[in-house]
């Protein structure tokens, strides 16, 4: 570890231009050169609170199990805390993926019979995620969004794995949210009203909530497409979902699923762009 640490150091030292805007808790960036420029590296919020920052990499040790022992395919990811003068600073280093294998572009540009099969590949992968997990006592969330998806010639990519989503209640994720936030605007305006900040990961906890929320990205891409889109996912809904997720699902469907407005309010305060959080 103390050689990728050092690869990060140096890496960090020439950091370049991030490869999204989009991310609530960093800019990644790929470096040009080096050991590590076939790869992504993430920077979190620094601080001085070794406990909650060693429990966390303990806790993305066990979501990176998790997500793979439930069938998640993850490029190779790696959690580390940097000792920077003064702090600590997590790091997740995470192998590159081919930019025309993420998600987003590929259901902007493609056909829409295209679009759609892509759109069913990833529901299908979280609907099965969902039923791997179904018996684990922890809490467990999964963020399955668009962004934060590549699909190739095997199937679905997943790449989010921060902040981890096990073993956490919604009052300490609530915190860690706060904690990592980039934004002091965002940091401050949850010291207010903490609630409004909690509310932003009740969608990752909720089954029904990611094919919804994969549903409402779908349509904001492709708004000249909602009516197929919408078809499409009533279909899955009957035909590849059970119990009270189908049910769920078909009821919202009654009406064009849209983004939380907290969350599209959360990202037009901080100018964060639509693009892959990679």
């Amino acid at each position: 570890m103390s050689e990728l640490a050092g690869a990060v150091r140096a890496a960090l030292a020439e950091r370049g231009e991030p490869v999204s805007k989009l991310g609530y808790f960093c800019a990644p960036f790929r470096p040009a050169d080096g050991p590590l420029k076939d790869s992504v590296i993430k920077t979190y919020r620094g601080g001085r609170d070794p406990e909650l920052l060693e429990l966390l990499s303990r806790r993305h040790d066990a979501y990176v199990d998790c997500l793979t022992k439930a069938g998640v395919r993850l490029p190779k990811t790696q959690f580390l805390i940097l000792h920077q003068t003064g702090y600590l600073q997590p790091v997740i280093v995470q192998d590159a993926l081919p930019e025309d294998s993420l998600l987003r572009p590929q259901i902007e540009t493609a056909e829409i019979d295209e679009a759609l099969r892509l759109l069913d590949k990833a529901a299908t992968s979280i609907a099965f995620f969902w039923l791997a997990v179904s018996n684990r006592p922890e809490r467990i969330g999964y963020h399955p969004s668009i962004r934060n998806f590549a699909v190739d010639e095997d199937g679905p990519i997943f790449f989010d794995t921060f902040p981890p989503l096990i073993g956490y209640s919604r009052y300490e994720m609530g915190q860690l949210l706060l904690r990592f936030s980039e934004s002091g605007l965002i940091r401050g305006f949850g010291r207010l009203l903490p609630e409004q900040i909690r509310a932003i990961q009740d969608e990752w906890y909720s089954p029904s909530g990611t094919i919804i929320g994969l549903v409402g990205s779908a349509i904001r891409l492709r708004p000249d497409d909602r009516d197929a889109i919408l078809d499409w996912a009533r279909n899955f809904a009957a035909s590849r979902l059970t119990g009270d997720m189908r049910h769920e699902v078909e009821a919202h469907l009654a009406r064009p699923p849209r983004l939380p407005a907290l969350w599209t309010g959360m990202r037009s305060l901080l100018g964060l762009e639509g693009k892959p959080n990679v």
